[in-house]
């Protein structure tokens, strides 16, 4: 039995028959990643001392004939913008280079408090800010499928390690495709919920409006039940939604026959034409399985990618002020004052990326452009929101390629930011509009790289169950395969 490849039911039925241990299986994970994350480098940080004490902790519990919780002993990777207490937290960036976090973030407590048995800590783009995994202070992440190609950004490090089988599940976080677009890369299932539905307290901020935590798995099955671990109204996190969380689960094999699925003509232009091909043999057999497929528009989307570097860049100038050398992390050896000490720590903390977008949002924010440029993009982006809206008056979900090509080469776009912006289109409006995504495997290219291709789906505020319930009948009817 590979205990490297098991899903999260077959992990939890492995240790009821007693077949194997949850201590076995953190075992298996950890020779894995020793074996091949030289190569993939998907982890910046591992702890198996905290993964070896949860998975003695689930085996008493199975000894003593306990009921075992939902992620009893899954091994689990979190992208390094997520609180662990103990457990160093850098986002990537060598001006939390030194930092331990002294508490743990919501998502990680509800994962631990499931028995997932925490891993380590997956490499990331600099404070989630990027498109490949590229712009991380460390090293770049490769992706499992082709060593010369990147995982996806920000959350490459996560994808990648649950692509390789070096993590049965992760956790990621998505400000502007983060989780959906390194999934379509790797060829895994990775998901967002709506805004609020997942709570934020502990997730290190880039953009506070557009921040979401969610799950990696290799399966539908396996990326619902995390998200129903991890969902819910949380005291810590004014903006989690007060809203019941459905068994997801559950909900995954509730027919689809009906479902009206809309296509949006904005989405279908600059595709590579393998993409292309693939998701229309995608939405050919969501149409088969009884979808009824239908051609929606959504307007403004062409304005997305410039509303969303607006606002995103405002907020993230205005979350990263409070890196400045005094309270905590990096702090430049020599300086002259207090000036001094700021720029210094500031210009050598942080890299090019990151300081690309900290002056972008100053000087969206600057006197005499905000009205110009910050106010604008909210207005747009109250637009994108209603271009939804409706749709989905009109369709139940929407379906979209997650991005307009496969895997690019490292270090093919790294000079060249507009070009890696750009590969974020298909992916930001959900995070404007608030809404759910998941991407999905929907085949791979057909020359000798093989690279996987993802389909994304967005669904209204709050109906994950619906989307999760779309992706499982795709994935059971084997389109993740389609060729």
């Amino acid at each position: 039995m590979n205990l490297t490849a098991l899903t999260i039911s077959q992990i939890r039925d492995s240790l009821t028959r007693k077949e194997t241990s949850a201590e076995e299986l953190v075992k298996a994970y950890l020779a894995e990643v020793d074996q091949k994350d030289k190569d993939v480098r998907a982890y910046l940080t591992l702890c198996p001392e905290r993964a070896f004490e949860q998975a003695r902790k689930i085996d008493r519990m199975i000894a003593a004939g306990e009921s075992l919780p939902r992620l009893a002993g899954v091994p689990t990777a979190v992208k390094d913008v997520i609180l662990t207490r103990g457990v160093p937290t850098t986002c990537g960036s060598k001006i939390l280079e030194n930092y331990i976090p002294p508490y743990d973030a919501t998502a990680t407590e509800r994962l631990e408090a499931a028995g997932a048995c925490i891993l380590g800590k997956t490499n990331c783009d600099e404070f989630a800010m990027g498109s490949s995994t590229e712009n991380s202070g460390y090293f770049t992440t490769r992706n499992p499928h082709d060593l010369t190609r990147v995982p996806g950004g920000s959350s490459g490090g996560s994808a990648a390690a649950v692509a390789g089988n070096l993590a049965a599940v992760a956790l990621g976080s998505d400000t502007g495709g983060s989780i959906r677009q390194p999934a379509s890369f790797c060829g895994v299932v990775g998901m967002m919920g709506t805004y609020g539905r997942v709570s934020r307290f502990g997730l290190v901020a880039f953009a506070s409006s557009l921040d979401h935590i969610g799950p990696f798995g290799r399966s539908v099955r396996d990326v619902a039940t995390v998200l129903e671990v991890i969902a819910g109204r949380d005291p810590k996190d004014s903006t989690s939604a007060d809203v019941p969380v459905p068994a997801y689960e559950a909900a995954l094999d509730r027919g689809i026959q009906g479902v009206k699925i809309g296509v949006p003509t904005e989405y279908f232009a600059g595709l590579s034409s393998e993409v292309g091909d693939n998701i229309q043999k995608g939405i050919d057999l969501l149409a088969k399985l009884g979808c009824k497929v239908e051609t929606v528009s959504l307007p403004h989307t062409e304005y997305a990618i410039a509303c969303y570097y607006i606002i995103a860049t405002a907020e993230a100038s205005s979350n990263l002020a409070r890196y400045d050398g005094v309270r905590y992390g990096f702090r430049a050896p020599e300086y002259e004052d207090l000036r001094s000490m700021y720029r210094k720590t500031r210009d050598g903390g942080f890299g090019a990326e990151v300081k690309r977008r900290i002056m972008l949002g100053t000087h969206a924010l600057s006197s005499g452009y905000y009205d110009a440029y910050y106010l604008k993009a909210q207005k747009v982006r109250t637009l994108l929101t209603r271009d939804f809206v409706e749709a989905f008056d009109e369709v139940d979900v929407i379906v979209t390629p997650t991005s307009p090509s496969p895997a690019f080469k490292l270090g093919e776009l790294v000079d060249d930011p507009l070009q890696m912006y750009l590969a974020d289109i298909y992916t930001v409006t959900a995070d404007l509009a608030g809404i759910p995504g998941i991407s999905v495997p929907c085949g791979k290219t057909k020359d000798e790289s093989h690279l996987p291709i993802g389909m994304q789906l967005l669904g209204k505020h709050f109906d994950e169950e619906r989307l999760l319930a779309v992706a499982h009948a795709f994935e059971q009817a084997g389109g993740f395969e389609i060729a």
